[in-house]
């Protein structure tokens, strides 16, 4: 019973440790930044943003299928699209899918 309460604190704290590195990656990424400063999705623009996050949290923490980087970059996209009527063109929106995908990795093996 130890071992199984052990393991859903690792779980847990891996999952905090997820979350909190994709909010970090959104806040840095311009493109998304720009958006919700213009507040091209509306008044809640920053709203999009958060939901977005737990988005990409729900992506890496539900999936039954492997994890597969072009599935994320089409997240972001269709996101950028549909939340912000924005078009990111300037190959962001592929950095920040394989960076959160090398997070999303290093959580799992405990170096994040």
């Amino acid at each position: 019973m130890e071992s199984t309460n052990r393991n859903v604190v690792v779980a847990s704290t891996q999952g905090g440790r997820l979350q909190d590195g994709i909010s970090r990656h959104l806040s840095q990424w311009n493109g998304l930044q720009m958006a919700v400063q213009n507040q091209w999705g509306g008044r809640d623009s920053h709203q999009k943003s958060l939901q977005l996050a737990a988005d990409i949290f729900s992506w890496f923490s539900e999936s039954k299928a492997p994890l597969c980087v072009e599935d994320l970059e089409n997240l972001l996209h269709e996101s950028m699209l549909l939340s912000f009527n924005t078009e990111i063109e300037d190959g962001s929106i592929e950095q920040v899918a394989e960076e959160l995908m090398i997070m999303h990795e290093d959580c799992q093996q405990g170096n994040h």
